[in-house]
């Protein structure tokens, strides 16, 4: 995950762009720690695509993998990338809160 704010935010951004991917993070949040032969079945994705997609997903650090057992990798889920886009997210509404309002203020009048 990028050390700069705005560019982890940018990495999440195109991480979660991809609706493979978003549906790759909902099941480990909901589901748990998994591999991608887990995620595979439970998504309709070839196990291939699945590892493709939580490559890019560690890439922007929305996901660790630890090993299990055997050769099992278990991928989970990390939601502070999420805060951190969360963050950069509400920077520009509360830029543009305060530029709707100014405008507001200027077209009421006097």
């Amino acid at each position: 995950m990028p050390s700069d704010p705005q560019e982890a935010a940018v990495a999440v951004f195109t991480a979660l762009a991809d609706p493979n991917r978003r549906a790759i993070l909902a099941c480990l949040a909901e589901q748990g720690p998994s591999t991608a032969t887990d995620l595979s079945g439970r998504l309709s994705i070839t196990r291939q695509g699945v590892a493709k997609h939580l490559a890019l997903l560690a890439e922007a650090g929305l996901v660790t993998s630890d090993a299990g057992s055997g050769r099992r990798v278990l991928f989970r889920h990390r939601s502070e990338p999420i805060k951190l886009a969360q963050g950069y997210l509400a920077a520009l509404a509360a830029d543009w809160d305060d530029r709707l309002g100014r405008l507001s203020s200027f077209l009421d009048g006097p």
